[in-house]
């Protein structure tokens, strides 16, 4: 292999079967934690040092495990739609988060997934998601009007909003604030162990936060399960609790309990991320703010489940903030066979990531990747069909996120309420700092002027 110094110098991940027509992966030799530090501090130019670098396929090892990044559509294709099943969700994201997240729905796999999937998008159905705009619209509009205004954190803001939707769509109960605060914080703690270095339960760690958030969130659900066990409410734990399969197979208490962790992790958190990245954006170009406010405008402040199609100026707004800022920032796989991706070898047991968080912002399929122009995903335009896979907010493939028509509901309901009675700003020049430690997150909580109008 060429070297043309320090920095290029690169070995090979693991070596290809002899005979075999497969390229082996070019591994670069500085130290995986310093890899993953850099990846973490600024993921765009560590993508593109690493693209020039080594390629679309390269491998490192990092806390603990020999990892594949494959870069670009085409590989995402192969890896998510994983049609020979040489790839697993379970065993790779059990390396992370499976401590805290034990056998949520993003962490199993083929026939078992397949079964728990039929029977949890029961709880995601047209009429179900209309059942709960119905529930959360009057505390929405509630909790917005009480906005405070001047200078306010929208993270911190839109974090405390989307955990009271959670808590009355999805658990039907109204927590006095010190327990909500409790649940909240174990939220925050169990996503943040996920990408802690030291992996271990020393006691104020990362790792060690994380086991007790899980425990606080347990302790709290078996608490209620037989109260919703014992009477039928439409919001989400008691459908859970008396959803049936095709044959009448029901979830157990331990399979109510580990997808509702799982499932309100994902939608409060996501759904923060994203509105968090909306509001800058539209508080940086003005005139989407406005166009979008017209729209809402247009319509009466209560929406119908079918007035959400109408928000087209704010749904484009949603699909480029996703775009220059998914929620989550990559997908991992595991191996469970050899295999290969985009001809390059993989063997069985290795870790394969989908980096779409800088696939993203591919020149192949969206011009100028790094400028907001939501008018790329306009009818005319159309850059997120240039590869299925080229926009993945959501995942794909088996595993696509199940909640994503729910998060969009939310976030565009909220938004709506937003427009309606808020104007913002940021200073000129304003840059929002982020920190990629694990999900994306403003390190200042993205402080506006908030006003009413």
């Amino acid at each position: 292999m060429v070297s043309t110094g320090t920095a290029a110098k690169s070995t090979v991940f693991a070596a290809a079967p002899a005979g075999s027509d497969l390229l082996e992966v070019p591994c670069a030799q500085r130290n995986g934690v310093l890899e993953m530090m850099a990846m973490r501090r600024d993921p765009f130019a560590f993508g593109d040092e690493r693209l020039a670098r080594l390629g679309q396929v390269s491998g490192l090892n990092a806390l603990g495990v020999k990892m594949v990044i494959a870069a670009g559509p085409r590989a995402a294709d192969e890896i998510l739609m994983n049609r020979d099943k040489a790839f697993a969700n379970g065993p790779a994201w059990s390396y992370f988060i499976g401590p805290f997240f034990n056998r949520g729905i993003m962490l199993l796999d083929f026939d078992e997934h397949r079964h728990h999937r039929h029977i949890l998008q029961q709880a995601f159905t047209p009429s179900a998601l209309k059942g709960y705009m119905q529930e959360m619209q009057p505390m929405i509009a509630e909790r917005v009007a009480d906005l405070p205004t001047g200078n306010v954190k929208m993270f911190e803001q839109f974090k405390s909003l989307t955990l009271d939707v959670a808590l009355e769509v999805f658990l039907g109960l109204e927590l006095p604030k010190d327990q909500a605060d409790k649940i909240n914080k174990a939220f925050i703690d169990t996503v943040r162990a996920g990408v802690a270095y030291v992996r271990k339960p020393v006691p104020g760690g990362r790792w060690w936060k994380g086991l007790r958030g899980r425990r606080v969130l347990e302790e709290f659900f078996y608490d209620n399960i037989a109260a919703k066990r014992a009477r039928e409410t439409p919001d989400l734990f008691s459908v859970l609790c008396h959803v049936e399969g095709d044959e009448g197979e029901q979830f157990t208490d331990a399979d109510v309990v580990n997808h509702m962790i799982f499932v309100l992790m994902a939608a409060h958190d996501t759904s923060t991320i994203t509105m968090t990245q909306m509001a800058y954006r539209m508080a940086k170009s003005p005139e989407w703010q406005r166009r979008a406010r017209e729209q809402s405008l247009e319509l009466n402040p209560e929406l119908g489940y079918d007035d959400l199609g109408k928000l087209s100026v704010l749904d484009l707004v949603l699909k480029e903030s996703l775009r220059m800022c998914p929620p989550v920032p990559a997908q991992p796989r595991m191996a469970v066979k050899d295999t290969s991706v985009q001809g390059f070898f993989v063997p069985k047991g290795s870790m394969v990531t989908v980096p779409q968080m800088t696939n993203h912002r591919d020149p192949e399929f969206f011009t100028n990747p790094d400028m907001f122009d939501p008018e790329r995903f306009s009818a005319e335009r159309k850059e997120d069909k240039g590869h299925r896979m080229a926009w993945t907010p959501f995942g794909g493939g088996v595993h696509k996120c199940i909640g994503l028509y729910f998060g969009q509901m939310e976030i565009k309901t909220i938004l709506h309420h937003l427009l309606r009675n808020y104007e913002w700003s940021v200073p000129e020049g304003y840059q929002i700092p982020m920190d990629y430690s694990a999900l994306p997150v403003p390190k200042d909580k993205l402080p506006v002027d908030l006003r009413r109008r």
